[in-house]
């Protein structure tokens, strides 16, 4: 978790996205099989976010749709994000075929500054188990929550396409 707070906080230092990041491990080994940072402003693309990236690059690297283990690849892999799963994101993890998530901050947090988390399920943490991946929350809160405030303090671009107008980005009050 320190691994991905740290990148969020470069992120959010020298103005290279959002304050957002995530790393997918070889759970066992512990070695980085991708990382990935919020672009979403970057790139124009709302679909950009941290934990989207990482798996999309994980998922390349490895040349498999599904990061999940097989008889010819037996490697389970773990989700490790700098925040809980928006509700886009939330689906990535149960599709991606990560058998962990560990988490930073919590929803709370990132809504407190003015991101919209979107309609996530109220069982999302019950979803998980039932799919088979171990959640594990709060690491690093404190980091992570930090840098989410960093950020909104920063006037750094607020971005939520349900505001109306899908190309204005919102500044924080």
């Amino acid at each position: 978790m320190q691994f991905a707070n740290d990148l969020a906080a470069l992120c959010v230092d020298h103005q290279l996205g959002g304050p957002f990041a995530a790393v997918v491990f070889e759970l066992e080994s512990g070695r980085i099989v991708s990382v990935g940072v919020n672009q979403v402003v970057q790139s124009c693309c709302s679909l950009a976010h941290a934990e989207m990236v990482a798996l999309a690059l994980a998922q390349r690297a490895l040349g498999s749709y599904s990061l999940a283990p097989t008889p010819d690849r037996p490697v389970r892999h773990e989700l490790v994000t700098t925040c809980e799963p928006c509700a886009m994101c939330f689906g990535g993890v149960l599709w991606s075929g990560v058998v962990r998530l560990v988490c930073g901050a919590d929803s709370a947090c990132a809504e407190r500054i003015g991101f919209d988390e979107g309609p996530k399920v109220a069982d999302w943490e019950s979803q998980l188990e039932q799919r088979g991946i171990q959640l594990v929350q709060r690491v690093g809160f404190e980091a992570a929550k930090a840098i989410l405030e960093r950020y909104a303090a920063s006037g750094a671009p607020l971005y939520n396409a349900c505001e109306g107008d899908y190309r204005r980005v919102r500044r924080p009050l």
